[in-house]
């Protein structure tokens, strides 16, 4: 099996349309939100790796699992004297309603099970706006959605289908492919390739 990017697990809950339209489509706009999200991931990935406090910090750090299918670079891992393994991912804003956040640092935690052979319970979540951590256990039921969101996502890359736009307010005036993707333009459902086609013969 392929490996596809642990990130775009991500996408997929949020959106399956937006996750097609990344990765499949390869259209990509930046809004402020995901320009401080990228600044963000950037600077948790600064600097060299460092211990204290019987800690040892690992900074972008890269994992992946043939099982799961995936592969994807952790903002931070935690290596504790105790034998703890602790993934940590940066995130700006807020906690979410969904979870996407938890998904995408749960499928990190599973890849660096399988590369380190041990278990990790539990993992953090650092949000910009709060600037504090959120545990997040890594129970059976979050680990069968990392596998079942990745099998959805293999689906969708092999059927090379963007799926239908569905418009949902929040979500979609938050999208920074917003006028990419045109969910109000009559429900459209073919790819971005076809949407423009359709455009420019309108002008012609």
């Amino acid at each position: 099996m392929d490996l596809l990017p642990i990130s775009a697990l991500q996408h997929m809950l949020y959106c399956p349309r937006q996750c097609a339209l990344i990765h499949l489509e390869q259209q990509w706009s930046e809004n402020r939100f995901t320009a401080e999200g990228r600044v963000m991931h950037d600077k948790a990935h600064e600097g060299p790796d460092e211990s204290r406090e019987g800690i040892r910090i690992t900074r972008g750090m890269p994992v992946g699992s043939e099982e799961l299918g995936l592969y994807g670079i952790c903002d931070v891992v935690e290596f504790h004297r105790d034998g703890r393994v602790v993934p940590v991912e940066y995130k700006r804003g807020k906690p979410k309603l969904h979870r996407a956040d938890e998904v995408q640092l749960c499928a990190q935690a599973m890849c660096l099970e399988a590369m380190l052979q041990c278990v990790i319970p539990r993992g953090e979540l650092f949000y910009g706006a709060p600037r504090r951590r959120m545990e997040v256990v890594f129970d059976a039921d979050l680990r069968k959605l990392v596998a079942a969101t990745s099998n959805d996502f293999h689906a969708m890359v092999g059927s090379g289908v963007t799926p239908p736009a569905d418009y949902v307010k929040q979500k979609c005036e938050n999208c920074s492919l917003m006028d990419i993707c045109q969910p109000l333009a009559g429900k459209h459902r073919g790819t971005v390739a076809d949407w423009f086609a359709k455009e420019l013969e309108q002008d012609l």
